[in-house]
């Protein structure tokens, strides 16, 4: 076991013990009851979600750390984080009894290097796509090579029970890829814009890509549940492009290597909005359906508009229960489309709190989405929140007045 020195563990000892006050509080117990009838589309009233994501590091940031130690200054902010969350934020999710440990896993590439080149702006990069000539060079394309440390993994859980197990058990759980949507796979070995310019000049080659990434994705996920790595994300685990979990539809029999089918599953293609319905329909959906067909339940859809996709979405992918509603799409015509028989993901626009904190056009946005969705399984996530121009209280003055919009409306 590692030497912790006693203010490292004391530091953590007291954030888990916090923690664990929350998840055993009766508000927290109703908020995961709140989402599972929401995710079984018997939800009493719309849920509220909140995401820092790129704005974390001006909600709580480096200095406010307190342990030496770089791994346990890593877990220090995980608890951090869920405790802000809670208690500051105050929106719909709600807290586990839990400390999650990920699995130590390495994967490759496809047979080329894509490397990124950052700015100075938190996640802006470009990258020069390494294939050229895409007839010549998909044979050199080979399945990523894959590997899990299960000492390395085994010893973090061991380690954080030792610290503070008595008071928030850690596990291992944790989220081993986001989506099988494959076209940001697609674009970054090709480029974004050649991408689509190929299906329309070698579309057949384009479709040989697809079909190895589909082959690929199907090994991957395929090798994470031979090899007993799959955990459920059945509980307070984000899902899809922003939504919690929690269901008692998935019965996951065990904590540690379970089934795909006994998982939500997530798709979205956000890097071809710029193409036709009918090239979605060709390129994209077929080699999609063959993964999602692996899980229990599917989302689909992120930052993309669905509107003139949406269709052959509802018809084709299986399980289908949580549908991203874009800030710029046609919400009009996905409340039709999805008629209650899903659930209503929206995404607000997040520039009207990380840009100019505009409070009557965040009301306006909202009574629009509460007017267009009533009656509709709805779900308001405030995320791509990139910034907050220094002023933490943006994300929890959003909250509130979601609230108030959702309260205004029932």
């Amino acid at each position: 076991m590692e030497r912790i020195s006693t203010h490292d563990r004391d530091v953590l000892r007291g954030l888990a013990a916090r923690l664990r006050a929350a998840a055993d509080s009766p508000e927290s117990q109703a908020k995961r009851e709140l989402w599972r009838r929401h995710n079984a589309l018997q939800g009493d009233r719309p849920l509220i979600l909140a995401f820092p994501e790129g704005a974390w590091p001006e909600l709580l940031p480096e200095s406010v750390l307190q342990c030496a130690d770089p791994k346990l200054r890593q877990w220090e902010w995980t608890l951090r984080s869920r405790l802000y969350t809670w208690e500051v934020i105050r929106d719909d999710s709600f807290v586990e009894p839990w400390f999650d440990i990920g699995w130590h896993i390495q994967i490759g590439n496809y047979g080329f290097d894509v490397p990124m080149h950052y700015g100075d702006s938190r996640g802006s990069y470009v990258w020069d796509a390494p294939i050229k000539d895409l007839e010549r060079e998909l044979p050199k394309l080979h399945f990523r090579t894959l590997s899990v440390d299960r000492p390395a993994t085994y010893r973090d859980l061991a380690l954080a029970n030792e610290i503070f197990g008595d008071l928030l058990p850690a596990r291992i759980r944790g989220m081993l890829f986001w989506t099988v949507g494959m076209t940001w796979e697609a674009a970054k070995l090709v480029g974004l814009e050649n991408l689509m310019l190929l299906m329309c000049d070698q579309p057949e080659q384009v479709h040989r890509l697809m079909a190895f990434l589909r082959d690929e994705h199907l090994h991957f996920i395929q090798w994470l549940e031979d090899e007993g790595l799959l955990t459920p994300n059945d509980e307070s685990d984000y899902v899809g492009s922003g939504g919690v979990g929690c269901t008692d539809e998935l019965q996951p029999d065990t904590e540690v290597g379970i089934t795909l089918r006994q998982r939500w599953g997530f798709a979205e293609s956000q890097e071809t909005v710029g193409i036709s319905p009918a090239m979605f329909e060709e390129f994209v959906l077929p080699y999609q359906i063959p993964l999602l067909d692996k899980f229990g339940l599917n989302c689909y859809g992120c930052c993309e508009g669905l509107e003139h996709r949406i269709g052959p979405i509802l018809r084709s992918v299986p399980r289908l229960r949580r549908v991203s509603v874009a800030p710029s799409a046609n919400q009009e015509t996905l409340a039709e489309a999805l008629a209650g028989r899903y659930i209503y993901s929206r995404k607000p626009y997040p520039a009207h709190v990380c840009v100019n904190f505009n409070e009557p056009a965040i009301r306006a946005d909202l009574r629009h989405t509460l007017t267009v969705a009533r009656g509709q399984p709805l779900e308001i996530i405030m995320k791509d929140t990139h910034t907050v121009e220094g002023q933490a209280w943006r994300i929890k003055r959003w909250v509130e007045l979601a609230r108030e919009e959702v309260a205004r409306a029932a």
